[in-house]
């Protein structure tokens, strides 16, 4: 059985979608959508898609799609994601998943009234490293988790691809912030109270474009988050989140050059998890686009009847309030409650 999608958003990350799609066996992009009529017959023409518009609502009622990805900009998501939930058996929402709880809220009840399924693609989770980093932790390879630092630190361009962003007030905290939070939350479990730091790093941009948070979860657990856009290293290790995390059994680093290791009582085992690069992939981007791949394989399992899609919209909602705690305690120079 082959599952028929429509994507909606035909812009620079959306390619990745498309790509990942076109690769994964038991589904198929049947049509694709967005309010530049030139940005959708464009994709239509470059990925062989046969049904392209502009309006939304209609593609959807005409083709009654099996799910709808969603990769536009956060202030469309609340309107897309209740009308596709009308449509489709599961929902796929880009971060950030809204700019609000109450909007976030409305898109959850939107699906759990009509019993669509609604995942957020948060791929930074989705990462080899991050994978096998988990599967370590969940195997007790460390014992219980205590302390975790994660670190985002890079000088790439970000803005050459994505010009908006340099427009964009919180930008490390609703960019990679999500990203991050989202991370530690699935390592680290609920967070309960955090501190925040922001700074605006490089003058060309007019938000805070640099992070550093302190995060005290619900099992007693701490973790540091740290975030910069303007730092000046060599080799960039751009796209790479770099991590330590310690447990009452050992540690777990990783490091630039995607290398793990695993130091334990008995020595320090060291591996290789840099993931293989897509054959329509290129470096450095392969470690997002296997993310990618990563992801939408478990929204087709999903689809077959096979587990849920992580993170669940649901699950996101305390990952966007830890983000939005992380703004206030900025603005305030206060501890925060999630």
């Amino acid at each position: 059985m082959t599952h028929r999608g429509v994507l909606i958003g035909c812009g620079f990350f959306a390619r990745n979608h498309m790509a990942a799609w076109a690769e994964l066996e038991g589904v198929e992009i049947v049509a694709v959508c967005d309010t530049d009529a030139a940005k959708a017959a464009a994709y239509a023409r470059d990925f062989g898609i046969a049904r392209w518009g502009t309006d939304a609502a209609a593609l959807l009622a005409e083709i009654r799609p099996d799910f709808v990805d969603i990769a536009t900009t956060v202030g469309s998501h609340r309107a897309l994601v209740e009308l596709a939930a009308g449509h489709a058996r599961l929902v796929i929402c880009q971060k950030p998943f809204a700019e609000t709880v109450e909007d976030a809220a409305a898109m959850v009840a939107a699906c759990a009234e009509t019993g669509a399924m609604l995942a957020v693609h948060e791929n930074f989770r989705w990462q080899r490293p991050i994978r096998e980093v988990k599967a370590l932790v969940r195997a007790g390879a460390i014992g219980v988790p205590r302390w975790l630092r994660l670190s985002f630190r890079h000088g790439y361009d970000i803005y050459a691809n994505q010009p908006y962003l340099a427009g964009v007030r919180d930008l490390a905290l609703t960019d990679i912030g999500l990203h991050l939070f989202d991370m530690v939350r699935d390592l680290m479990g609920d967070i309960d109270r955090l501190s925040c730091e922001v700074q605006r790093r490089n003058p060309r941009v007019a938000g805070f474009d640099a992070f550093q948070a302190l995060l005290r979860h619900h099992s007693g657990a701490v973790s540091t988050v740290e975030c910069s856009f303007h730092s000046v290293l060599s080799p960039d290790p751009f796209p790479q989140s770099l991590l330590q995390i310690e447990g009452d059994g050992g540690s777990i680093e990783v490091t630039a050059g995607f290398r793990l290791r695993l130091h334990r009582a008995e020595g320090v085992e060291e591996r290789d998890v840099e993931p293989p690069c897509p054959v329509w992939g290129e470096r450095p981007w392969h470690l997002i686009q296997d993310s990618v791949l990563a992801f939408q394989r478990q929204a087709v399992a999903a689809l077959d009847g096979c587990g849920t899609v992580e993170p669940s919209g649901a699950h996101n909602l305390g990952t966007l309030a830890a983000v939005l705690a992380a703004i206030r305690a900025a603005e305030r120079g206060t501890v925060e409650r999630v």
